[in-house]
């Protein structure tokens, strides 16, 4: 049976009812939000005034006079500035910080090599790196809410351990009981590509669906998922691993081999990885080839293989038409189930959306029962740290949310 709230924890909900009235159609006015709200005109502005007070909100300009005439009423509008967020994208070869305000706008960032700092003293340069930004950019410490982090694994987002980052060399890494040692503010993790369809639907593409499907294509392949408006994390924290989907039965019977220990499938044949790989074996067989005596000593890349099929090289055309082909039943298989509102799409293999979006969305739609928006990500290499503040500003517990 559920306990009767107390009138102290009534009037804080309706506080938050307020602000979020307020930061959804700024600007506005007390009037309008209590006809918004369904609250009387008093209670608005009571709780109004003591949001102004605690900085929540101000006051600006006037609005637009009503048809009976009279006083304008006065704007209000959500401040951005109240407060600063954190968000760390650590990546197995680089670790983005950045800090925002409480609207996504990037304030400061840096970034430094994770493999230097690998050894134990990661979560030490991170805190080292704020300080410094905060000092640099003159920034009131007191006004960091707290800091999101994305990393590149499978984590337990009740225990804060990331359970295994194979980039990291993580297994049940215990990541927020060693973040206490450097933060004295709150601290959430989560997997980065999770992260990353979080910032997508706060600031991106996705913005104002309530069903998103997210695949950062790079190496690996990997998603993440809001369904009903909430991140989708599975049983064990491990949904979206849609690389180790099967696109092909039959190279499954012939003794398939992953391009790495415990990759899945689709990424082993659609990834950045396994097109560079495909094409220098092709490459290798063809004397004649431009690029016959570097694939001989060295294997090419991904991007190399996309710039070739743009310059029509029949080679790079092949193998890049059928990592396509294999994304695309990928996606098609994932949208069949989630029936997501739009899909976005990212990582390394998406720097060549132009070539690769026209033909995905050829088939995706030929295949699809019901039809869906595919864009590639617009936060580009800010994603992760905007994802990692949006999973702060979502989990904390505040008048925020």
């Amino acid at each position: 049976m559920n306990k009767k709230l107390s009138n102290a924890q009534i009037r804080a909900n309706n506080k938050k009812i307020v602000l979020q009235c307020i930061r959804n159609y700024q600007p506005i006015s007390r009037a309008e939000i209590a006809e918004k709200v369904h609250f009387s005109k008093p209670t608005v502005s009571l709780l109004v005034d003591e949001l102004v007070k605690e900085n929540w909100v101000y006051e600006k300009g006037i609005g637009e006079s009503s048809s009976q005439g009279g006083r304008r009423p006065i704007h209000l509008y959500f401040n951005e500035k109240a407060g600063y967020v954190i968000g760390v994208d650590i990546g197995g070869t680089k670790v983005k910080i950045a800090i925002t305000d409480l609207g996504g706008k990037i304030i400061c960032s840096s970034s430094f090599n994770t493999r230097k700092y690998l050894e134990n003293t990661l979560l030490k340069q991170i805190r080292k790196e704020v300080l410094d930004m905060i000092q640099r950019n003159q920034l009131n410490e007191k006004l960091i809410l707290g800091m999101g982090v994305g990393v590149p694994g499978i984590t337990e987002t009740n225990t804060g351990v990331v359970v295994e980052a194979p980039s990291l060399k993580w297994v049940r890494y215990p990541f927020l009981t060693e973040a206490e040692r450097f933060f004295s503010f709150p601290v959430y993790v989560e997997n980065d590509v999770n992260v990353a369809v979080l910032g997508e639907q706060w600031l991106g593409r996705a913005k104002n669906k309530d069903n998103v499907l997210f695949m950062a294509v790079g190496t690996g392949i990997g998603s993440g998922i809001i369904i009903h408006n909430q991140l989708y994390r599975g049983s064990s924290y491990a949904a979206g691993e849609v690389g180790y989907m099967v696109t092909d039965k039959n190279d499954m019977k012939n003794e398939f081999k992953p391009i790495f220990h415990r990759y899945g499938y689709l990424e082993s044949v659609a990834g950045g990885k396994a097109i560079g790989r495909k094409l220098t074996m092709l490459v290798q067989q063809n004397k004649h080839h431009p690029l016959h005596a570097d694939a001989a000593e060295t294997e090419l890349t991904g991007e190399q293989a996309f710039l070739l099929a743009k310059a029509g090289d029949k080679a790079a055309l092949s193998v890049v038409e059928d990592a396509i082909e294999h994304l695309a039943y990928g996606i098609i298989n994932a949208a069949t189930l989630l029936n997501p509102e739009v899909i976005i799409l990212d990582g390394g293999v998406m720097k060549s959306a132009d070539f690769i979006l026209p033909r995905l969305q050829k088939i995706v739609h030929h295949y699809l029962p019901s039809s869906v928006e595919i864009y590639p990500s617009q936060l580009g290499d800010n994603a992760g740290v905007i994802g990692a503040a949006s999973l702060f500003l979502r989990e904390y517990d505040s008048i925020l949310n």
